[in-house]
């Protein structure tokens, strides 16, 4: 980006400094998952064209795949009209976006009351992260 950074400018992060990140599959459209960047993850992912969010749980930057595999490279980038909320159209290396080992992390569906898992396991947890499931 060549150090212009008026584009970061126009995204509102909360009072944490993060702003909600929803991936979708660039080929199909299915949404992948749901995370959160801060402005580094948001310009590293730019940047790189590899992306980048910012783990909550851990307090740092995750970039996706670092443990599984799983990495997704950047085809677009969109922002919400009111500037908090971004949309990456990526390209899901390996076809797993979920920790679970499924396709997406959306794949609970309520049907009569109760949650159905709709998506298959494609990839074993264990084969992914080395541990149990």
């Amino acid at each position: 980006m060549s150090g212009d950074v008026a584009w970061l400018d126009a995204v509102q992060f909360n009072a944490d400094g993060l702003v909600p990140v929803i991936a979708q599959d660039a080929g199909d459209q299915t949404i992948l998952m749901m995370a959160w960047m801060n402005a580094e993850a948001l310009s590293l992912t730019v940047e790189t064209g590899q992306v980048v969010y910012y783990s909550r749980s851990r307090q740092r930057l995750w970039r996706k795949g670092e443990s599984s595999g799983n990495v997704q490279q950047l085809r677009d980038m969109y922002l919400d009209c009111d500037g908090d909320v971004l949309v990456v159209s990526v390209e899901q290396i390996g076809g797993v976006a979920c920790h679970t080992g499924r396709k997406s992390c959306f794949f609970k569906k309520l049907e009569e009351g109760s949650w159905q898992d709709t998506l298959p396991v494609l990839k074993s947890p264990s084969a992914m992260y080395g541990k149990k499931e």
